[in-house]
């Protein structure tokens, strides 16, 4: 097969793929996306209180665009989630393009975590930065973390999905046994 001749002619072929693969899953990927996106909705709304809890405090208020992309994120997570589940029919290949895709849906759920929480209470930052300088320096970069964060996701989803038209394989036949000859 032919490379594309650059990026934005890859990254439309990867875009095609993705809506393709979309367009071809079944309602039990569709309930997996559901339940993994419900999951991680609940597991970093409650660690950031964006859901408020009785477990975890917040010392500096969410800013307004903490919710839209907490629950972006949360759905994109969820989507990604699905790509792991085998489509019926056929098979995917555990290859590059898996793998990839992994390391970015890891990367843009770590930065999520970090754009949306509260900056002072981040350990890291904190133990970093100090106190002021979590509120002066880690909060303004905030935004941009998320906007990576939801970048980073979206890539892992568009390969994953695309990964599942261009890698897809059929599935073997029920009771079929492979010889294997030493």
């Amino acid at each position: 097969m032919r490379k594309p001749d650059g990026p934005l002619p890859a990254a439309r072929r990867r875009l095609v793929l993705s809506m393709a693969a979309l367009s071809q899953w079944t309602w039990r990927q569709w309930a997996i996306a559901a339940a993994w996106a419900a999951a991680v909705a609940l597991l970093l709304g409650f660690a950031t209180v964006l859901i408020p809890n009785e477990v975890f405090s917040r010392e500096i208020p969410p800013t307004p665009w903490s919710y839209p992309t907490w629950i972006t994120t949360s759905v994109l997570s969820g989507m990604l989630m699905a790509t792991y589940a085998r489509p019926p029919g056929r098979e995917t290949p555990a290859g590059r393009l898996a793998g990839r895709g992994s390391r970015w849906g890891i990367t843009g759920g770590f930065l999520a975590w970090f754009a949306i929480g509260c900056p002072v209470c981040n350990k890291i930052a904190l133990l970093a930065l100090g106190y002021s300088g979590a509120v002066a320096y880690f909060a303004p970069l905030q935004p941009w973390l998320a906007a990576v964060a939801l970048v980073s996701t979206i890539i892992a989803l568009a390969y994953r999905l695309s990964g599942q038209i261009e890698c897809a394989m059929p599935q073997r036949q029920a009771g079929h046994l492979e010889r294997v000859d030493r």
